[in-house]
Formats: C-alpha cells, sequence, structure tokens
C-alpha cells in the first residue's frame, strides 16, 4: 500500500495550486492523512492533516487561513487547496499517512509517505 501526491508546479505568489494524494480505501478510511514540507536545509515541516471520517483538520501555523485540505471519498483521494501563496511555501510536500490526527502531525509519526512533489513559488 501507498500514497501518491500529483499537483506541484511553479506558480506566481499571490496564487492558488491545487495537491492530490490517493490511497488505497484502507489508508484513506482508516487513517488520518495529511502534508508535510520540506526546504533543503531545514526540518520537514508539519502543513495540515485531516482525520479518517473527515470531521476533524488540523494546520500549520504558518498556512492557516490560506491552505484546505479536504477529502473525496469517490477517489480515495486528499486535496490541499492552497491560496495566496507566498515564497516562503516553495518546497517540496509529502503526502503521509498517520494511525492519528495526532501522529499526523509529528515528522516521524506517519506510516505510510509519499515520493513528495515540489511546489515552487515565484516572486
Amino acid at each position: 500500500e501507498q500514497v501518491v501526491e500529483s499537483g506541484g508546479g511553479l506558480v506566481q505568489a499571490g496564487g492558488s495550486l491545487r495537491l492530490s494524494c490517493a490511497a488505497s480505501g484502507r489508508i484513506f478510511m482508516c487513517y488520518s492523512m495529511g502534508w508535510h514540507r520540506q526546504v533543503p536545509g531545514k526540518e520537514r515541516e508539519f502543513v495540515a492533516t485531516i482525520n479518517g471520517s473527515g470531521s476533524s483538520t488540523y494546520y500549520g501555523d504558518s498556512v492557516k487561513g490560506r491552505f484546505t485540505i479536504s477529502k473525496d471519498a469517490a477517489n480515495n483521494t486528499v486535496y490541499l487547496q492552497m491560496t495566496n501563496l507566498k515564497p516562503e511555501d516553495t518546497g517540496v510536500y509529502y503526502c503521509h499517512a498517520a494511525r492519528s490526527i495526532g501522529l499526523a502531525t509529528m515528522k516521524e509519526g506517519s506510516d505510510y509517505w509519499g515520493q513528495g512533489t515540489q511546489v515552487t513559488v515565484s516572486t
């Protein structure tokens, strides 16, 4: 089983992007899925997570009010809608799945990690 991201790219500051993360049905329903991001030379940073039922979400302070995480049960896919993007949002975004929403916020808390997708925000 795995999680697979897509949707990264290059965008100007103030623009929007949507990332997707596809998973198996078991992971999608039973795990809290979310995103971390990483910039070379810095630690991996928590971005957002959503629980298995989709009833709870949690965001990192730097993205609150700009990013929205959601689930699409028909496609076993989690989305991260990113708006008002800033150059400091640049990085590799990793989808992950953890056994709880608390574990999903931790750098080493997830059981599954995607390969990462690059997001670059230009000035």
